[in-house]
């Protein structure tokens, strides 16, 4: 959630800190440096220590990232921006914990649906939570408030709304949560069919030299980077866009994205629904391509500077096309994909790894975004982003038949 809060303050903050697009796509992308390096571990802690430790431990942490960005606007340095946001994202690395417990005590035909619903809060908190920043940013805008040692403007007010919020988390997890797991069904002493045939197509080599399920988990990751790493850099350039080619101000584009990120949540909780017509392949080739033809209609359009008057409504029905429809449907598929993939075998790690991929992702994505929007045009970024889905449609088309066999 914090993630959504701080998203239309970001490109606001850099700018008055003196830096450019190359630092806000290096200040987006150390939140997710923060998540690569602590998601394996926190996914392990989750096996050997339990969740409930696991997730104390890591709110306490985004509780003192919080405190820290409530500062950055004081401190005034870039640096300390991008080690708060280190510190937020070692924080916030829980999302192979967390989906680790809801594949521990669910059966796998019904992983996806649940799955789905956990996504829809996590989404929610990152697309819809941004109009609780942009309210923020509208009602201190060049406001400011000292309270002791705290001081309340339009850059920091959110981060302690975030603050209260860990609080709020800690003591539900310390009163309330309760750290359950699935129970195993007695083993058979034969296997089904079924059952047989999956594991014989998992175990065969492939040409890489490794088996068809490593080479499965892996593909799953890359498409984990695919989408995550494009939604990453849309995030970067997403108030600067709105602000230099539709003339939006960062609150009201802040507002955009969080409604149709409400529409998003909306099909995250219908996943169930459409799990009873579509696979997952098919709804991450759906997904994808949504996503894809929404980023590309902005790929054409120029700049309010060089006097162009791009009308609302586009920016509207592209966003609706990304964070509404193709990011939550095509994204929350290939996470149900991963876990059905991994099936019985001990998920925390896996899962670890696999948000470790998407930081990866969140890192490498915004920092490229940064720098070709610096030094050629935004245009540009949009052309990569959507070749970068082509292609992991045309991957996951090419290996349909595997990927549904071995998450059956």
């Amino acid at each position: 959630m914090n993630r959504g809060v701080l998203f239309p303050i970001m490109w606001p903050l850099v700018q008055e800190l003196g830096g450019n697009a190359v630092w806000l796509g290096y200040a987006v992308g150390s939140f997710s440096f923060g998540r690569i390096i602590a998601s394996p571990t926190l996914g392990k802690w989750s096996i050997e220590y339990g969740y409930s430790k696991t997730l104390v431990t890591s709110t306490l942490i985004m509780l003192v990232g919080c405190i820290f960005f409530a500062n950055v606007y004081s401190v005034g340095n870039l640096y300390f921006l991008v080690f708060s946001q280190i510190v937020l994202g070692i924080g916030s690395a829980t999302l192979g914990v967390t989906r680790a417990y809801v594949a521990e005590i669910t059966a796998t035909r019904q992983r996806t649906t649940y799955i789905a619903l956990l996504t829809a809060v996590q989404y929610g908190g990152f697309t819809v939570t941004p109009i609780f920043g942009a309210f923020f940013m509208w009602i201190l805008q060049n406001r400011r408030y000292e309270v002791g040692f705290f001081v309340f403007d339009q850059y920091s007010a959110a981060a302690y709304f975030m603050v209260s919020l860990c609080g709020i988390t800690l003591f539900l997890l310390m009163t309330r949560f309760q750290a359950r797991y699935r129970t195993k069904p007695a083993a058979k002493s034969k296997k089904s069919s079924r059952t047989a045939e999956r594991d014989e197509l998992a175990d065969r080599t492939t040409f890489l030299g490794i088996t068809t399920y490593s080479a499965a988990l892996l593909g799953c990751m890359l498409l984990n980077v695919s989408t995550k790493g494009s939604i990453g850099s849309f995030e970067t350039m997403g108030i600067s866009f709105a602000e230099s080619h539709f003339g939006l101000q960062p609150e009201v584009a802040g507002l955009i994205v969080s409604l149709n990120g409400m529409i998003g949540v909306g099909f995250l909780l219908g996943m169930g629904t459409l799990g009873k017509f579509l696979t997952d392949v098919q709804m991450i080739l759906g997904g994808i391509f949504v996503c894809a033809l929404g980023i590309i209609s902005f790929a054409a359009i120029d700049s309010v500077e060089n006097g162009a008057d791009n009308s609302i409504y586009h920016y509207i029905i592209g966003i609706f096309m990304i964070y509404g429809v193709g990011y939550p449907i095509g994204h929350t598929a290939v996470i149900g994909l991963f876990s059905k993939v991994v099936g019985r075998r001990p998920q925390g790690t896996l899962q670890g790894y696999f948000a470790s991929a998407g930081s990866l992702a969140r890192i490498l994505f915004p920092i490229m975004s940064g720098y070709i929007a610096h030094y050629d045009s935004l245009n540009t970024v949009f052309i990569v982003l959507f070749v970068n889905l082509v292609v992991s449609n045309c991957f996951v088309a090419i290996c349909r038949k595997t990927l549904e066999a071995l998450s059956v």
